[in-house]
């Protein structure tokens, strides 16, 4: 089951059926007592919308902060030990620690859905983008859904020290998410889902990577956890859980590259970058 959002309204697809959702606000449902729930129980009630799931659809939230875990996978870890020199020791420790990284990613206007241009910083020589699984979280801090991000960053200012995390993640353009909310379902493991990345230049890959949700370090519960210390989100939050597909260090985003990001049972996100 997947939550669609339109220039005009939300849609609900449930078994090649699409629903359409009237008066629907994504806060409001994330701050329901059980929004998991609440879908099954319109589509129970709804008639079948007659339209197609949409081509374009928007960013699937509304005002809802988009936050990051980081160095959640093996691969990860390796690789920011090898863009830094004044911080390797960061990364390997923060690995293995109770504690997890967590980071502000992006606000809603820093975000785009799938079809639109992703910026790249004119202060960084070495982006890449950061194929993640997304978890859609209510405000009592329960994953409701799935869906793919897009964390862009800049390897570069990362790198040189780890105090300019902020401006090596965040920016006007910064994150991509779509195409759609995929509801958590018991029957349906996510951890066994696969991510693949493929990016093309001038029509032809420049780089393809594929992981595993499954190889993600800690638990969903345990990352939702620390990012609910001692903070709130009364209309939910969006989590993304790091990446385990890292382009070779001789690789950097170019102005006209197209990103494309699927996770098995949501779908995919493209962007072109520039």
């Amino acid at each position: 089951m997947r939550l669609f959002r339109t220039p005009e309204y939300w849609l609900v697809e449930h078994n090649d059926v699409v629903f359409r959702l009237y008066r629907f606000d994504v806060g409001a449902w994330l701050a329901s007592e059980n929004p998991v729930a609440y879908v099954h129980h319109l589509v129970r009630t709804l008639a079948p919308a007659h339209v197609p799931v949409p081509a374009a659809p928007l960013v699937p939230t509304e005002t809802q902060e988009v936050w990051a875990a980081g160095v959640t996978y093996q691969r990860s870890k390796v690789a920011r030990m090898e863009e830094s020199v004044i911080s390797k020791s960061a990364y390997d420790l923060v690995y293995d620690a109770p504690r997890p990284e967590i980071f502000f990613k992006a606000d809603a206007r820093r975000c785009r859905a799938t079809g639109d241009t992703l910026r790249l910083r004119d202060d960084s020589k070495w982006m890449v983008p950061e194929p993640e699984l997304g978890l859609v979280v209510s405000s009592k801090g329960q994953v409701v859904g799935y869906t793919i991000g897009n964390d862009m960053s800049c390897r570069d200012i990362e790198g040189e020290n780890l105090l300019y995390l902020p401006q090596a993640k965040t920016w006007d353009g910064c994150c991509a998410l779509g195409p759609a909310i995929l509801i958590a379902d018991p029957a349906h493991d996510i951890r066994s889902a696969a991510i693949r990345c493929t990016i093309t230049r001038a029509g032809q890959p420049a780089f393809t990577g594929e992981t595993k949700v499954s190889q993600i370090k800690r638990s969903f519960e345990e990352l939702v956890g620390y990012l609910f210390r001692n903070q709130t989100f009364p209309q939910g939050v969006v989590l993304l859980t790091g990446t385990g597909i890292v382009p070779p260090n001789e690789f950097t985003l170019a102005k006209g590259d197209v990103v494309r990001i699927e996770i098995d049972g949501i779908g995919a996100i493209e962007n072109p970058v520039a």
